[in-house]
């Protein structure tokens, strides 16, 4: 088998070059054992070169108009003078395989930008191996000098959550209904949310939007913010019409401008590697621990009995953990 030299991809990505950074995303999403021991010393070669961009979340109700949203920011960026790479973390591209070359398609004129690029979500794959390849790429179009991340959510549920432990702002995109969308709502979201914003308030969905906004704003003064500094303010755009775009990128600066100066965000980011390590952690012990002989051996049968309800799942893993005492103990 041919040897996967590192060095090749960390020269491509630290030149920028746009087919080593995909070749590169590749080798990280790939399962084979030689390939993520190549990933692993690119990275740790690469770890030093990030960590400036502007990481930014973004989630929305269905309907909203996120990929069009999506588009309008990220052409009025590249306009600015930036460069941007939109990730997705998709867990259900992996189930239902039809996502992923939807969204090749769903940003055509974003994607055609030589500053912009454009990655949909590893398919294949739990939530968590989706999250983790998408960090991990996150770091790489970091290193190839991409200072905006955008990061959307495009399954439903966890991953909200999931994305916004991997961001600085995280900013959720509403419809206007006044207050019929608050009902589909989760309060989780609105507590995760650095901003809200809602889309197509434009023609005569305008008045609609003001309306929903004032809602929206006294829901919000509910909750307990997440920090002292910081209260997330509504606001209305419409990225058909590209209005109300700027004014998102100019709240998304000046949180970064009050975080970073309390030094809140280095504190955040902080807490978010060491949160990432854990995970990983968690990952791998389960990986390793299934692999073991014994528990390899008797898993089917437990299995069984427990979908069975003859034997209770405490007992159960009881009885797999100690497997793994006795075999520490030999």
């Amino acid at each position: 088998m041919k040897l996967i030299d590192p060095q090749t991809y960390i020269d491509g990505v630290l030149a920028g070059d746009r087919r080593m950074l995909s070749k590169a995303i590749t080798l990280i999403e790939s399962a084979l054992a030689s390939h993520q021991e190549a990933a692993r010393q690119m990275l740790s070669a690469l770890l030093p070169r990030t960590g400036s961009a502007v990481r930014l979340g973004i989630t929305g109700v269905p309907g909203v108009g996120k990929s069009t949203f999506i588009e309008s920011f990220g052409t009025m960026l590249v306009g600015l003078g930036h460069r941007v790479a939109v990730l997705a973390v998709d867990p259900s591209s992996a189930r239902s395989g039809g996502s992923v070359m939807a969204d090749k398609t769903r940003m055509e004129k974003l994607s055609t930008e030589p500053r912009a690029f454009i990655r949909p979500s590893p398919s294949g794959g739990t939530l968590g191996g989706v999250a983790r390849k998408t960090r991990e790429t996150m770091l790489l179009c970091e290193a190839a000098g991409y200072d905006v991340l955008i990061v959307e959510t495009v399954g439903v549920g966890q991953s909200e959550t999931t994305v916004a432990s991997m961001v600085d702002f995280f900013l959720v995109l509403l419809l206007a209904g006044a207050g019929d969308e608050l009902q589909g709502i989760k309060k989780g979201i609105l507590e995760l949310a650095d901003a809200l914003a809602i889309n197509k308030a434009d023609g005569d969905n305008l008045g609609q939007a003001k309306k929903a906004a004032k809602v929206l704003e006294s829901a919000l003064g509910l909750l307990q913010p997440a920090s002292p500094l910081w209260k997330p303010p509504v606001l209305l755009c419409s990225a058909r019409e590209m209005t109300g775009i700027d004014a998102i990128w100019k709240t998304v600066l000046r949180h970064r401008e009050v975080f970073s100066a309390s030094r809140e965000l280095e504190e955040k980011r902080r807490q978010q590697a060491v949160d990432w390590m854990w995970s990983l952690v968690d990952d791998g012990l389960k990986e390793r621990f299934v692999r073991q002989p014994d528990v390899k051996k008797q898993l089917p049968r437990i299995l069984r009995e427990v979908e069975r309800g003859t034997l209770a799942s405490t007992a159960a893993a009881d009885k797999l953990l100690f497997m793994l005492d006795n075999h520490s103990h030999e």
